[in-house]
């Protein structure tokens, strides 16, 4: 008599291995965004590698850090802003999954923790990166850990991340207080490790987005194309209607008020500030944003932005 498999049951505030891939289909669907600087050799991308049979492919504003050699003088002299000349060239690229499972990710009011709904999103687009052949590494970081992954290729790259994933202490651990330094110190490790090309998605609320991260965000941004998710829980963004709520943060229980239109405007104007902060970064060349709430589907979110790219 053989045994029947049974789905494996999702939880809201966890997730399993085989849950994670499940969602192998959903992400070989997705289509990455192409890098934004690029460069001609064997693979299935465009990179911003310079090599045999380079080709022109654009002028855009000079940035910190460009090539001096590679400025576009004619340009230049006729805008009076440096520019520098893009190039392409056909290469495998890595993509490098950032992502955040701090205590302020462990949080919904709806469907899923937050960290439960950037897990998914991070398998959707490793299964896409392994589709597409490409290198695939992640640095998974909270407070009391950094694991690092170097990028490599293959469907066994995408089954070490998720094994890492599921396997996480953060599901289990008490929840600590935010530590900004742990995001700071992982970010940094991030832009010393991602080669010039890389694809840096960086999935997280970004709960205490400070001017240090912004510089870190924008220096990677130098070399490599940068993704932002910003996964945040519907009450972030607007308290729920006026009254008294019980909420459970660990094993405590507390009770808030929202009747209180003060209180009520000056939440709403924390979190639509952090959005606007979100924003500028993504006006800069080579950063992009997309906004994923907990109690929306990622696969749906992911596949309807990159196809807009």
């Amino acid at each position: 008599m053989s045994a029947i498999a049974t789905p494996e049951r999702q939880t809201p505030t966890a997730v399993g291995l085989r849950e994670l891939i499940q969602l192998k289909p959903a992400g070989e669907a997705l289509k990455l965004a192409r890098p934004r600087v690029r460069a001609f050799a064997a693979g299935g991308h465009l990179s911003p590698f310079r090599g045999r049979g380079v080709e022109f492919d654009e002028s855009r504003p000079y940035q910190e850090g460009d090539d001096l050699r590679t400025i576009d003088w004619r340009v230049t002299a006729r805008t009076g802003r440096p520019h520098t000349k893009v190039f392409r060239e056909e290469r495998n690229r890595p993509v490098i999954l950032w992502l955040d499972l701090r205590a302020s990710m462990m949080f919904a009011t709806r469907h899923a923790f937050k960290s439960v709904v950037a897990a998914r999103a991070a398998a959707l687009v490793a299964w896409s990166a392994v589709a597409n052949g490409d290198q695939l590494g992640a640095l998974v970081f909270g407070e009391s850990f950094n694991d690092e992954l170097r990028p490599r290729l293959g469907r066994r790259a995408a089954l070490r991340l998720l094994q890492l994933v599921a396997v996480n202490p953060a599901w289990t651990a008490p929840r600590a207080g935010v530590d900004s330094g742990a995001a700071l110190h992982a970010l940094k490790r991030l832009t010393r490790v991602a080669r010039p090309g890389s694809l840096a998605v960086l999935l997280s609320d970004f709960v205490g987005l400070d001017a240090d991260l912004e510089r870190q965000i924008r220096q990677l941004a130098g070399h490599s194309d940068v993704q932002l998710l910003h996964i945040y829980d519907p009450i972030e963004a607007e308290l729920p209607p006026p009254g008294r709520y019980r909420i459970e943060i660990g094993k405590r229980v507390h009770t808030i008020d929202t009747s209180d239109m003060a209180i009520r405007t000056r939440y709403r104007e924390a979190f639509e500030a952090r959005r606007e902060q979100l924003r500028s970064l993504a006006r800069r060349p080579g950063i992009r944003l997309v906004a994923l709430a907990s109690d929306q589907d990622p696969a749906t979110v992911l596949k309807r932005h990159f196809a807009r790219r």
